[in-house]
């Protein structure tokens, strides 16, 4: 009796249905951001509302710790306050994500296939042989620089409604619960994601969906390329079978999300300043004009000093530590279970 012949899921053939790396991709976004999405909204309130008072003075003291912003928003707001937003993110997300991994999936078979052709060559490089490190990190590095490029672009316009709900009755120092905002945002009625993404629009524009994607891309261009490859060689290095192991696929995600999360931040709190720009929590004049890359780095910079690049470090590497470690062990799930049933 012949025997069967073992598909490897991690090579991902040529032939691989599309569909497959679609669903598989769409599933580890919905994973991720669902689960992970308390954490992202505390770290949105943390990099967006300004320590300012009344009178314009900065507030040194204020406590920008993970707990207390944690309990300030269940305690003010209801618990559910810190799942606002997250039937945009999952919109996005879904198609996002499907994108973003099946691009990196083509574009790596591609980069391989460029690779393999440029050794065939008899160029003697021993830097870029088949069992190279190196090479492995430029194929899966330029393979996500690819994909979050793709993925971004649908991505950014629910990312920035996601923001907008996330600061929706939030507070700042200085201000009373009382304040009333001129777009109605104060009223006790729930507020849909089409409401948010109506009100951007109608006061801001088209443009502001996407004034945040340059400062985007800058920011997930290197994140993409450094969590590529980070997971591929520590996967290579802790699982160099390369068999289906969850628990490897969720070490070496949680290795890659930290890291990345931590190097990435500085442009995190740049293109959060940039979506939230319009929102009413947002009372700093220099905050609120800031409508490119380096007129939000000079208001951080102005109004927080260097430190400021830093606000929500901590609820950042939180969250994207596990979400990285879920979004991987969900795809490589996915992965193998769509194409072992074929």
């Amino acid at each position: 009796m012949p025997e069967e012949e073992e598909i490897d899921y991690e090579s991902l053939p040529s032939s691989a249905p599309l569909s497959h790396q679609l669903a598989a991709g769409a599933f580890a976004g919905i994973m991720e951001h669902s689960i992970m999405f308390p954490i992202d909204a505390v770290k949105t309130r943390m990099q967006a509302i300004s320590n300012i008072s009344k009178n314009g003075s900065f507030i040194k003291n204020s406590s920008t710790s993970l707990i207390k912003t944690i309990s300030t928003i269940s305690t003010q707001e209801g618990s559910l306050a810190l799942w606002k937003g997250v039937q945009s993110m999952i919109m996005g997300a879904g198609p996002a994500h499907a994108v973003y991994f099946a691009t990196y999936e083509t574009m790596k078979d591609k980069f391989t296939h460029i690779a393999d052709k440029y050794e065939s060559n008899d160029v003697q490089n021993p830097y870029f042989k088949d069992d190279s490190s190196l090479k492995l990190a430029l194929i899966t590095g330029s393979a996500g620089i690819c994909a979050t490029v793709a993925a971004d672009a649908l991505m950014n316009p629910f990312d920035t409604i996601k923001q907008r709900m996330q600061l929706h009755k939030a507070d700042h120092p200085g201000h009373n619960l009382e304040v009333k905002v001129k777009d109605n945002l104060v009223n006790n009625k729930k507020l849909g994601m089409w409401h948010f993404a109506k009100d951007i629009y109608r006061n801001e524009g088209l443009l502001a969906f996407y004034y945040s994607y340059p400062t985007t891309l800058t920011m997930n261009v290197p994140f993409a390329a450094m969590n590529f490859s980070i997971y591929e060689l520590s996967t290579k290095y802790f699982n160099p079978s390369g068999h289906y192991d969850p628990w490897i696929h969720s070490l070496c995600g949680a290795i890659s999300g930290a890291i990345c999360a931590a190097v990435t931040t500085p442009l995190d709190n740049i293109k959060t300043v940039l979506q939230v720009r319009g929102s009413h929590v947002v009372t700093v004049k220099e905050l609120k004009e800031a409508d490119s890359f380096w007129k939000a780095a000079k208001a951080i910079q102005n109004n927080y000093g260097i430190f400021g690049f830093a606000r929500g470090l901590k609820p950042r590497i939180i969250f994207n530590m596990p979400a990285a470690a879920i979004s991987w062990t969900s795809y490589e799930c996915a992965k193998y279970f769509l194409f072992k049933s074929d």
